[in-house]
Formats: C-alpha cells, structure tokens, sequence
C-alpha cells in the first residue's frame, strides 16, 4: 500500500489504518474489561465478499454499537471466532469497512471528526435536523457516497436511524438494497444502552454483559420484492418489529430484572457457570 494511497471518498489510507489502531486500542477495554462483549455468529463473517455488503442493525448509541462492530469483524477476519481477545487482529484492519451516520452527529466535535475520518458515510438525516423535527428531500450526493462504499467495501447502517427502539424503518435502506443488490446481513446488539450514554462515549455501568449476535444473510428477491416487503424483512431481522413488543407479567418482570443483574455482574465475578443456569432455568 502506498504511503499517501487514498480511499474513494479521498481519505489516505495509511493515516485511516493508524487511526483504527489508535482508537481500537484504546476503546478494546470497553468490550473485553471494563465489560464483557459475547458474539454469536460471527464465523459469517469470514465468509463474506469483499465488497457490496450490507450490515442491518439496531441501535443503541452513537458511536459504541459501530467500534464494537469494528472489533469482532476484524476479529472475526484474522481468524477468531465469536471473540476478541489480543488487540493484534487491528494491526492489519480492514480498511474498506464504512458506517453510515448523520453529518450533524459527526460534525460535533474533534472525536467525532476523528471517527468520521475512520470510515463513515455522512448523510443529513431528511426527517431531523438540530434537534426539530423537518421534513425534506433526500440529497443524491448522499445516496451516491453509499453507493460508492457498497462499490467499495462493506457498509454498516441502522436503518431506523436513532437510537430509540421500537421506531419504524427508514424506507431508504430498502431502495438502497434493490438498487445495489447487496448481501445483507443483520445484526442485534443489546447491553450497550446500559453499558454507555447515549453517545456511546461515557462509561454508565460496568460488568454489563453486552452481545452481538451476526445472522445469516437475508434472502431477498432484488427484483421482485417491494420495499414494503424488504422494510418488513429487516425489521424482523433485526427483532424491532411490533410484534416483539410483548406485555410482560410482573412474575417475567422479576425474573428478568434477576437475569439483569446476573448479567451486570458475571464477568466481574466469574458468574458464567450461574448465569448459564439461570437462563436454562428461564427456558
């Protein structure tokens, strides 16, 4: 690679693998310390093209759900499985992995610009805008740096766009899969709302259990699937359709503010044997 070779958004390369090195040692800690990070699937990973694929997921903070992503997927690359022990797996990142994220949220500051820099695909979000609710066009400079990173590598959005759970998704995502005829892959993550501030920056807790479970590709019909039925495809995929929501007795209730707790504190106390239990238990 050459010293000032640059990416197709014009980033150099080599300053983007220092800044993944940089940051994904200082962040490994958050994932495998402080808190304990469990992976399921993430052998799929391997598997995958080199470009034109998708990553669907849900999404709990700005930027926490995305660095863990980094992490297992170069874990994952360099050959471990379902973990992300020894930082050495970002010595040689995968360079061509994009995010996508509102140009406000990466604009807000220096750490933000620095991850921008690291590989995301700013957009301004049509329906928000500085906190107020707006209501206009989408860009088609911002559909085509989408495009571009497809094209180019692997792409990691969260198609409801916000953090809050249970909110509809964005229509976008799906023109964007039949246009570009990407593998899909989903991903659900939870933990990291208790783990992190909204932000994913803060530490709020420790010794929560956080998990990442990467699923198999979705099977879409590029041609004949309508939006409608790729919207309804992802919001099972990534398990925030309304029929997820369920009322929970006070009897669940319990025992699921019991699980929590087992949760907070298993990797701090060695509690995995326990915890093991009490979800077989539960079953």
């Amino acid at each position: 690679m050459g010293l000032f070779k640059r990416n197709p958004f014009g980033h150099i390369l080599f300053l983007k693998k220092w800044l993944i090195r940089i940051l994904g040692s200082a962040t490994h800690r958050r994932f495998k310390g402080f808190n304990q990070l469990q992976i399921e699937g993430s052998e799929i990973i391997k598997n995958l093209p080199e470009t034109n694929v998708l990553f669907v997921s849900n999404h709990q903070t700005y930027f926490a759900d995305v660095v863990a992503m980094f992490h297992v997927f170069n874990a994952s690359l360099s050959g471990r499985v379902d973990n992300i022990k020894n930082v050495g797996y970002l010595w040689n990142p995968k360079l061509n992995l994009y995010f996508v994220a509102a140009r406000e949220t990466m604009q807000a500051g220096l750490l933000p610009k620095i991850l921008a820099y690291a590989g995301s695909v700013s957009i301004d979000r049509t329906w928000r805008a500085q906190g107020q609710e707006v209501n206009r066009q989408v860009k088609m400079s911002d559909l085509h740096n989408i495009n571009r990173a497809l094209a180019d590598g692997w792409v990691i959005t969260f198609p409801q766009g916000t953090t809050t759970p249970w909110k509809p998704i964005r229509r976008g995502t799906a023109h964007i899969i039949k246009q570009n005829k990407p593998i899909v892959v989903p991903i659900v993550i939870d933990g990291f709302r208790r783990s992190f501030d909204k932000k994913g920056i803060r530490i709020k807790k420790r010794g929560i259990l956080q998990s990442m479970e990467i699923k198999a590709p979705l099977e879409i019909d590029y041609e004949n699937d309508t939006v409608d039925q790729i919207v309804e495809k992802l919001e099972y995929a990534i398990e925030q359709h309304p029929s997820f929501l369920k009322v929970i007795s006070k009897e669940d209730l319990k025992k699921e503010e019991e699980l929590n707790e087992l949760r907070r504190y298993s990797a701090r106390k060695g509690s995995v044997d326990k915890l093991g239990k009490a979800l077989n238990e539960e079953q």
